[in-house]
């Protein structure tokens, strides 16, 4: 009824990292705030962030969100007299703090998952929400949480986890429902693709793995990527979610391009192709197989243009054949998307 006042309702964030992607997240709240409380009736708070390195920060009112961004700017950490300011860890805030939504945006670790796969069994099992950008845990224990999520009657999503903003899962579950999927394939470590190119232009390995550095796409460990441990947790991220495979990244067929110079890229070149590093995940004879490798694409091919920071999956089903996304040039902002969708699919789907 035109005139009616709307009953606004708090919904607060529990965040477990505040790199990047987080500082992204927070500064796309701050823009956004105002509409998702127009739109959605709710006035939504972080009221906790944790970190390893700069402090953490508890506040139920909710924490001044442009301060923290402006004290880790600034000084490189929460400011250790500002409101809020805490000795709570990433888990103890898990356990303690009163939140609706716990946000995992911890670094990934690769070969556990942990600690992010107990801090969103943490929230679960207190009957509250979970969002994580982290894959380990997608990657290692899919199942597991899923189903602690549904036991509880939570809601637990992952968006950013394979393309950053990208919709897949969301396409997946909404847009092809009943589809089955039966295969995926992919070219989704961008710095490889940039790694790749820049051999290509006459740059060593070193020099490339440097550049990359600089530009801010590589891991912090360079053999995470080069050796394809990155594009194997993405595709066991895909295969868990899309095709159920209960696999982990050590059980994926990998390949990266350690062995790839200059000699073999323009030895494709020759024969009209390029040279990615392919995910592919199918089904033979009865169990989900996934692989990593560099292949080498014709030219003609979409695949073919996926350089930069782009990315691209074709998710082929039984009903709807191959459909392809491709994100373009990603920029953290499309990170921060990808966590922002999950929040409103969080406060759209709430009982």
């Amino acid at each position: 009824m035109k005139g009616e006042n709307k009953i606004i309702r708090e919904f607060k964030i529990a965040m477990l990292g505040f790199g990047s992607a987080g500082r992204a997240f927070a500064k796309l709240l701050i823009d956004k705030n105002e509409e998702i409380s127009n739109k959605y009736g709710y006035q939504v708070k972080v009221v906790a962030i944790a970190t390893k390195s700069k402090g953490s920060m508890v506040d139920e009112e909710g924490i001044n969100l442009k301060s923290a961004l402006s004290d880790i700017k600034t000084l490189n950490h929460f400011d250790k007299k500002g409101k809020g300011y805490s000795g709570l860890n990433a888990m103890e805030i898990a356990q303690k703090v009163n939140y609706d939504v716990l946000m995992e945006l911890t670094p990934l670790e690769f070969f556990t998952g942990q600690p992010a796969i107990d801090h969103i069994k943490t929230a679960l099992n207190r009957k509250r929400h979970a969002i994580t950008a982290n894959k380990g845990p997608i990657a290692w224990a899919y199942e597991e949480l899923r189903d602690l999520a549904k036991e509880k009657n939570s809601l637990f999503y992952y968006e950013t986890t394979v393309m950053d903003g990208a919709p897949v899962f969301d396409l997946a579950s909404e847009t092809l429902d009943l589809c089955k999927v039966t295969e995926i394939n992919g070219i989704l470590n961008t710095t490889t693709n940039f790694v790749l190119e820049e051999i290509r232009k006459g740059k060593t390995y070193d020099d490339a793995i440097l550049e990359s550095k600089n530009r801010g796409f590589m891991e912090a460990n360079p053999a995470t990527d080069i050796e394809g441990w990155d594009a194997a947790a993405k595709t066991a991220v895909l295969l868990n979610v899309l095709m159920g495979a209960n696999i982990s990244p050590k059980e994926i067929d990998r390949k990266g391009i350690e062995d790839i110079g200059l000699e073999q890229i323009k030895e494709a070149e020759k024969r009209g192709n390029v040279i990615r590093l392919i995910c592919h995940g199918s089904i033979k004879n009865g169990e989900v197989i996934g692989k990593v490798e560099p292949k080498e694409i014709s030219k003609d091919h979409i695949y073919s243009n996926i350089k930069g920071t782009s990315s691209v999956l074709t998710i082929t089903t039984d009903l709807m054949r191959d459909i392809t996304v491709i994100e373009h040039e990603s920029e953290i902002e499309q990170t921060a998307y990808g966590i922002f969708s999950d929040l409103l699919r969080v406060i759209k789907n709430m009982k």
